[in-house]
């Protein structure tokens, strides 16, 4: 799994979703998927651009432009794909 560094202005990515207490112990503890954050974090920027009215390719090159290691299609499918459910059985 590749190791995402948060940039310093954000210590809790998440805190719309969980308090910094849970972060950090989450964090800590290394039960945070990485690639699923930073997925969150890039739909929540694409809809904030979307609703400044920014047209769908423009938003997504802007994505482009903070997340260079990401190709146009790789920011697509991750905008316009919703999140895989975790299956409890």
């Amino acid at each position: 799994m590749e190791n995402i560094i948060y940039p310093r202005t954000i210590s809790n990515p998440l805190a719309d979703l969980i308090s910094d207490e849970i972060w950090e112990l989450l964090n800590s503890r290394g039960l945070i998927n990485d690639r699923s954050v930073r997925d969150y974090i890039i739909r929540r920027r694409f809809k904030t651009l979307r609703s400044q009215k920014v047209r769908t390719g423009d938003a997504i090159d802007t994505l482009r432009a903070e997340y260079p290691y990401l190709q146009f299609d790789t920011i697509r499918k991750i905008v316009h794909n919703p999140p895989k459910q975790i299956s409890r059985s």
